[in-house]
């Protein structure tokens, strides 16, 4: 990663020139690996900010706390690390402050829309509002379309996410409560992602260790598309929804994914419901390729649930990457062209409250005739029932 997160640091250099910005802020955590590799650190969660300098010439710098200096320099490829103590001599803040006294007169560019507001007051105190620029939409315009490692990458996340449904799915049955299945999920996953740490990367600071708090949701719950794993147990005619979408992330890399798995025979209403998802989700995907309009997904989504007499509950999809959430967005209003590289997680979803939930959600890359899968899981109904003697 280091040698490919130089190149992106340079890249954004040019950039900078373009825009006739002097120098880049950078607080994001993910953005910070994107430009330099570093990962896994303390953030503002424990009121230790992490900061990027990348100016638009000459060497970057990272200001980040004492306590991970030495293993934030065996992740990244820049020399200047400045570190911080908590509590004493005004932590990050001197530090930063040294480095944009050489820009008093010039522009700073900030990722505005991510940077902790203590940091920006910071840097925004005794300057002049016109020299401060938001480069949110040049990161993101950046980090839109994948490199082919990190293409590789994904291809990977997909075969993490598809061993976590694996586990769910050789571990559900009758009587089986919500938050073994989430256990299933994270051994298998975390096996699998260990699997592939070791056969093809030699970053032995990568842990394969999966983290989030999982979304299993079971019976009329299933509505609700965000409940996390319960004590409740699984019974004969349940419908199992399943959202990888926050704990499939292998190498920083996150992918969107998602099935339902039925305890015995669906009901002739989940059979129904989960028709409909699979025909949103497939006019979604019939639209997937270069130059297509994001927002044509959404409508070719949307046609089908709405002529099937029922409400769409969220887009399409989205751009993934080192962030859960990139853009474009599958949605209404979002006109951004496709281009060959970009990842989305693509979705087709129905919910009849308080009684079922339908949804399949698979991650894909654009390719140059049309798009690649990347969670390689059936989203046949009778492959996704769990036979129950």
């Amino acid at each position: 990663m280091k040698e490919l997160a130089k190149k992106h640091a340079s890249a954004l250099q040019e950039r900078l020139k373009e825009q006739q910005i002097d120098v880049a802020v950078i607080s994001d955590p993910s953005s910070i690996y994107y430009y330099t590799g570093a990962h896994s650190f303390l953030g503002m969660e424990f009121g230790r900010p992490t900061v990027l300098i990348i100016p638009q010439s000459g060497a970057c710098s990272l200001i980040t706390p004492l306590c991970e200096g030495a293993m934030l320099r065996e992740m990244v490829w820049l020399d200047n690390l400045m570190l911080w103590l908590d509590g004493e001599n005004g932590e990050w803040r001197p530090p930063l402050e040294k480095i944009l006294k050489d820009y008093r007169q010039g522009t700073v560019g900030v990722d505005y829309l991510e940077m902790p507001r203590i940091v920006f007051d910071f840097i925004a105190k005794d300057r002049q509002s016109d020299t401060l620029k938001d480069l949110t939409p040049t990161i993101n315009k950046m980090r839109m379309v994948k490199s082919p490692e990190e293409i590789q990458v994904a291809r990977h996340a997909g075969e993490v996410a598809a061993a976590m449904l694996k586990g769910a799915h050789d571990t559900a049955g009758v009587g089986v409560s919500e938050y073994e299945i989430a256990l299933a999920v994270y051994d298998a996953g975390t096996r699998k992602a260990a699997e592939l740490l070791e056969a093809h990367y030699e970053d032995g600071l990568t842990s394969p260790v999966l983290h989030f708090q999982q979304i299993v949701t079971s019976g009329t719950r299933t509505s609700l598309p965000h409940q996390r794993a319960s004590l409740r147990k699984l019974e004969k005619g349940d419908p199992l929804f399943l959202c990888f979408c926050g704990i499939t992330n292998f190498r920083e890399f996150k992918l969107g994914f998602d099935r339902v798995l039925y305890i015995s025979q669906p009901k002739a209403s989940d059979v129904r419901l989960w028709d409909i998802a699979l025909r949103a989700q497939s006019g979604a995907l019939s639209e997937i390729r270069p130059g297509a309009i994001a927002e044509n997904v959404f409508k070719a989504y949307a046609e089908v649930i709405r002529s099937s007499g029922l409400e769409c509950s969220f887009r399409a999809g989205r751009s993934v990457g080192y962030s859960f959430n990139e853009a474009p967005q599958l949605a209404l209003g979002d006109k951004t062209e496709l281009l060959p590289g970009m990842v989305f997680a693509v979705d087709g979803a129905v919910n009849d409250p308080g009684v079922s939930r339908a949804q399949t959600g698979d991650s894909i890359v654009v390719t140059d005739t049309g798009y690649e899968k990347l969670t390689n899981y059936s989203n046949k109904i009778e492959d996704l029932i769990v036979p129950v003697a």
